[in-house]
């Protein structure tokens, strides 16, 4: 039997217990699937005395992950700190320099200078696995770079943020504002100490353009990345979108356009009955568009203790076998510098405003739009609210460029209040 393969693992919080945890339920199993038996040589964590549910009195302990990651009887440094720099940049850079592979979990660390780490590790022979990066315990990452390898991607799209899926789903389920579900989310643990890397769609931002790297063969171009959080969404859109036969969700889409590399998060109006539009609670789920396969839908917890440690697992155990692959699905120095497109590709629209009370108001509007190119699909009026009544309307396809350049010239028709709101919808 080979020798043991030993692990350091470097932050002991939900994630690395569990990894702990999983090895300690399950080390027979382990070896068996490997043939080969692994060890945990040390851990490391800025508290040693903290109560973490697990029994760590077996294992070596290091108070800096950078010592942990230079131990000799560390073969594969495990990295679930956290952070796009400071200690886990500083132990990951380590551990490539003494000869380790690495297996991390950090989306924002990859997301920023994942480029840089993985031709330092490619170089020296070393591999960095990071399927936990991605949607949790969903094995995205795995189908990218293995089960789909053979296909050309059209297009990544999905759900990678949980609290703002359970944001949304459950403004629509309890009929609650965004204000008062955001403050539930925030008693339950569910958001960052940061909020808005959930809600602002910078944490979903970072997974989807780890994806799009792999998907599409480019270095990975989180900068590129067209941001937008649902802050914005109310209860009315929710509601309104509903009777129209859609749900809003934070939708991550990257696709090859002839323009270049189109990359955007932003909410979007899916079709209510399509696995998206179903999809409820903290739940992920990813689509991948191959051009021999056609569409395949993973759908799974997206944290946790479990399914990320889990996903951490995957990828010690393809080390134990000695399966050893480029980290983003091709030796990194051949990633293409992508050019970067704005979304321009034209799809129909939901359009929100509120107008005053009175004759004329709507042809004012649709007047304007149809100066802009903006073809009217259909238009719902609801109920009048003392002198204003709210309008929704849906275009058919058209450009976010075209909408803007409509917004900019709604004032001078006179009848718009307040600022008008447009979301995408999706074709899934």
């Amino acid at each position: 039997m080979p020798d043991p393969l030993r692990l350091g693992i470097a932050g002991l919080g939900t994630v690395g217990i569990g990894v702990v945890k999983i090895f300690q339920r399950h080390a027979d199993m382990l070896s068996r699937r490997t043939g080969r038996t692994i060890e945990i040589s040390a851990v490391s964590a800025r508290s040693r005395n903290k109560n973490r549910d697990a029994d760590l009195s077996a294992f070596a302990w290091e108070s800096d992950p950078v010592a942990l990651a230079k131990r000799a009887d560390v073969d594969v440094f495990v990295e679930l700190i956290g952070g796009s720099d400071g200690p886990a940049r500083d132990s990951i850079e380590a551990a490539i320099a003494q000869g380790k592979d690495v297996v991390t979990a950090n989306k924002a660390l990859l997301a920023l200078h994942g480029q840089s780490l993985a031709e330092m590790a490619e170089s020296k022979g070393h591999v960095i696995r990071f399927e936990a990066a991605v949607a949790g315990g969903i094995p995205v990452v795995k189908a990218l770079t293995e089960g789909l390898a053979g296909n050309d991607i059209g297009r990544v799209m999905g759900v990678m943020n949980g609290t703002c899926n359970f944001i949304l789903t459950r403004m629509e389920s309890a009929g609650l504002p965004y204000a008062e579900v955001f403050e539930e989310a925030r008693q339950l643990g569910y958001l960052e100490a940061d909020p808005n890397l959930d809600v602002g769609g910078i944490d979903a931002g970072h997974k989807l353009a780890l994806l799009a790297a792999i998907a599409f063969g480019t270095k990975v171009a989180f900068d590129a990345v067209e941001l937008e959080g649902i802050g914005r969404i109310s209860i009315d859109d929710i509601h309104r979108a509903r009777d129209m036969g859609f749900r809003i969700k934070l939708l991550g889409v990257a696709q090859m356009t002839g323009r270049g590399l189109e990359q955007r998060m932003s909410p979007c109006l899916v079709p209510a009955e399509s696995p998206l539009g179903q999809l409820q609670g903290g739940t992920n789920m990813v689509v991948l568009e191959g051009d021999s396969v056609g569409q395949i839908v993973l759908r799974g917890a997206g944290a946790g203790e479990g399914p990320t440690a889990s996903a951490v697992w995957s990828d010690i155990i393809d080390i134990a076998r000695g399966t050893r692959l480029s980290t983003f699905g091709q030796p990194a120095a051949t990633l293409a510098t992508p050019v970067t497109a704005k979304a321009s590709a034209p799809a129909p629209h939901y359009m929100r405003m509120e107008l005053l009370d009175k004759p004329g108001a709507l042809a004012k509007v649709a007047t304007l739009l149809g100066e802009a190119g903006i073809s009217i699909d259909r238009m719902r009026q609801y109920g009048h609210m003392n002198t204003t009544a709210p309008v929704l309307i849906v275009t058919h396809k058209t450009t976010r460029d075209a909408i803007d350049h409509a917004f900019s010239q709604l004032p001078r028709t006179g009848v718009v209040i307040g600022d008008p709101v447009a979301i995408r919808i999706e074709a899934v």
